[in-house]
């Protein structure tokens, strides 16, 4: 056999392939829409998103994963083709902060796949508000980062929202300087949020000392600044993602400036209704406490007692007395887990207010 019949062999293959994986996915779909039909017959006439289903079928994906695909190959094609039939039975409007193209943008794409409905608002406040209002079905928001710690404007609004935390993200961060110029020698002002300035401090006082660094609300309205800036007298950079690359049209200058590798950020989806447990879930309380000689002992042995990991623990000034803080606590578990109940109310024993911000699946990726 010729390499050619060979290669025709092979192409009739992927096509009889194909074929079957269209007629599947589109099977798929029909039972997508039959579940959305029998939810309305029970009265559900919002959206038909279950963060705790979608994890479990990633999960079950990644498990039974043969290769050659990495899990994370796999697992992203089935996130596309649960978004293409939720979309058709209904389509998620998702807020974040804009415009389009910043990181949190594609933290949402991550975790929704991308037919969504993109909601870009001007602030962490604005996704907030615009939940609270049913302006979207969800928002997602910022929560920490690997390198620069907490964002505690995110963890101040959680203080005064009625929202839960229905899923997280984790988004390598992979930071790459945008620029219509053709060489470093050529930059005079780079653009950026201040904490993607500060994630690539070491790299910019190494190879643009004498660079302006300008810090904006967002990466994305970085780059547009830059590209509004940039002309023959004063070159312009921006920091931003491959999304906002692509969006907007601006080479990669230098890819991967970020100091630390694994630059990673967390972040929250935001919502107004609780997740079901998935089997693997965590746990995220807000507790108040007043400043007394053993009150975080009191507070974190229910935890100990019961063998519960905690994966994070974050304190905020409570604003409500002089010296009278508010934790900020990740736990192992869900909320409707047994243990989980015991050690939550033990801990309202000990302090003054207990809010559970949400219980909800682990990042599958």
């Amino acid at each position: 056999m010729t390499e050619k019949d060979q290669l025709a062999d092979i192409r009739q293959r992927i096509d009889e392939i194909d074929k079957s994986l269209q007629t599947l996915i589109s099977e798929r779909a029909s039972c997508a829409a039959q579940v959305a039909k029998v939810k309305q017959q029970q009265g559900e006439t919002g959206h038909f998103y279950r963060p705790e289903r979608e994890a479990q079928v990633l999960r079950a994906v990644m498990k039974r994963n043969a290769g050659p695909l990495a899990d994370e190959s796999i697992a992203g094609i089935f996130r596309e083709i649960m978004a293409a039939c939720l979309a058709y039975e209904k389509p998620l409007k998702v807020a974040f902060l804009g415009p389009e193209g910043t990181y949190t943008h594609s933290a949402a794409v991550k975790h929704f796949g991308s037919l969504i409905e993109t909601q870009p608002v001007d602030s962490i406040e604005e996704v907030f508000r615009i939940v609270e209002a049913d302006g979207a079905n969800f928002g997602v928001v910022p929560v920490e980062n690997s390198s620069a710690g907490v964002i505690n404007h995110t963890l101040d609004l959680f203080m005064k929202s009625s929202l839960m935390i229905s899923g997280e993200v984790a988004l390598r961060i992979r930071h790459n300087l945008l620029s219509k110029q053709d060489s470093l020698e050529k930059i005079d002002r780079v653009y950026a949020h201040q904490q993607s300035l500060a994630q690539c401090n070491q790299w910019l006082d190494k190879y643009l000392p004498n660079a302006e660094r300008i810090a904006m609300s967002s990466n994305a309205q970085a780059v547009l600044q830059a590209l509004e800036n940039n002309d023959v007298s004063i070159g312009t950079a921006s920091i931003g993602g491959i999304m906002a690359a692509e969006l907007y049209d601006v080479p990669v200058l230098v890819a991967d400036i970020e100091d630390e590798p694994d630059n990673t950020t967390r972040f929250a989806v935001i919502g107004q209704h609780r997740s079901p447990p998935s089997g693997d879930d965590r746990t995220s309380l807000l507790v108040f406490v007043q400043n007394k000689p053993g009150s975080l002992f009191d507070l974190l042995k229910p935890l100990a007692d019961r063998g519960i990991s905690m994966s994070n623990i974050e304190s905020r000034p409570s604003r409500r007395g002089v010296w009278d803080y508010v934790f900020f606590i990740d736990i192992d578990g869900h909320r409707d887990d047994e243990v989980i109940k015991q050690a939550i109310n033990e801990i309202e024993k000990a302090s003054s207010m207990v809010t559970v911000l949400g219980s909800y699946p682990k990042a599958v990726l």
